[in-house]
This record gives structure tokens, sequence and C-alpha cells, in this order.
């Protein structure tokens, strides 16, 4: 029987695009279609020979690939096919400062509003404070309920997601996050950020690089 319809792991490849890199990751594939993830947006159904992003156009799909082409370059993006990474440029890296007491404190933009962040590589997963995930219009009590262990105790967690968090030049979306209604006063900026980064520490300076 003819396969009309696959369905592929997403994978992630990323690309020069200007002045910054563009994800592309295949859900599925149709005949004459692909369901493309870019940005980390929701999936999308292209069309063979439409237009991926300003710069970027669908220009095959086989039964388990996508050929798109960029700035003139073509890209096959396949199953099982390894994540491939840009060099760095200042648009994908940013630089942070250790405070008073040694953390690393980012001034980052969640879903669009301002908050400063402290980078915890110990916590799994950015990290709110209640009081804060409500002036940032989020709506966690509707999130799946936990326990997460504090300093303080065992207190109740959220688990919300993250339209967007941008610091400096570097945006990512859809990020799990996790909601306390007590027990912290800090944002915690976790590894749920913190992994899809390159971290290079040189005394009171940290060095953020956008992986993928």
């Amino acid at each position: 029987m003819k396969r009309l319809f696959a369905l592929i792991p997403l994978v992630l490849i990323a690309y020069s695009a200007n002045a910054g890199a563009t994800e592309i990751g295949i859900v599925g594939v149709f005949p004459g279609k692909a369901i493309l993830v870019v940005d980390g947006a929701a999936p999308k159904t292209y069309n063979v020979g439409s237009m991926v992003s300003s710069d970027t156009k669908l220009v095959d799909v086989d039964h388990d690939t996508a050929t798109i082409v960029t700035n003139n370059k073509r890209y096959v993006l396949t199953m099982g096919q390894a994540v491939a990474r840009v060099a760095a440029s200042k648009s994908n890296q940013v630089v942070l400062h250790a405070g008073d007491r040694g953390h690393f404190m980012a001034n980052a933009n969640i879903n669009g509003v301002s908050i400063k962040m402290m980078v915890d590589t110990g916590a799994s997963l950015v990290t709110l404070p209640a009081s804060d995930a409500v002036r940032l219009g989020i709506n966690y009590t509707t999130g799946a309920r936990g326990k997460m262990n504090t300093a303080g105790g065992t207190v109740n967690a959220y688990s919300v997601k993250l339209d967007s968090i941008k610091i400096g030049d570097i945006e990512l979306y859809q990020v799990d996050a996790a909601v306390l209604d007590s027990g912290l006063s800090t944002p915690l900026l976790g590894m749920s950020f913190l992994n899809r980064m390159e971290m290079r520490r040189e005394g009171d300076q940290m060095t953020l690089t956008k992986r993928f």
C-alpha cells in the first residue's frame, strides 16, 4: 500500500538567515505538503512552492524529507537528522554580569513583559513566584498542580508553558516553566531555557550562546 502520510519526530535545523538564525523542524509530511515548526511556533502546513518565511521556500517533499531553499542554499530536513548549529553571532549571544552576591542576573522579557531573573542551573525549569506570574498575565492555576521542594519546604507548583522568553537578542518560544505559590522571591532562569544555550564563564562575566 502506498504510504500517503508520515509522522516524523521533531528535528531542528538552524541556518544563517540575515541577522540571526531560524529553526525549522518537521512534524509530518503529506504528498506535496509538509507540517513544519518555525522558530518554536505552532505547527503549520506548507505546500511545496510556498514561503516558509520571508526568505525561505519549501521546494520539495519526499516520503520522509522536506527540502527548503534559503539565501540560495538548499537544506534537506531528514528524519533522524542531528541538530545543525550556526556560528555564534551577536544576534544569538548575550553577556551577563555577576551581581554583588555572585549571582548572574538577566534582564528578560516573558510574554513581552520585563522581568529580572537569576540564572540557576540547579532549577530544572524556569521558575516564577506566583506574584510575578500574575503580573505577567499568566493564569497559572489552570496548569497541572504538583509539589516542589524549596529551602523553606515543600510548596505547591503549577506547570505552565511560556509563550516566549527573550534576553537581549536571544528569544525562545513555548518554554516549559513552573509557578510556585510560595517560597520563592526571585524568578529563576532554569534549565528549560539554559539547556539550549552554551554557557561560558570568565570571572564575573557569563556568555550565553543560543545553540538551537
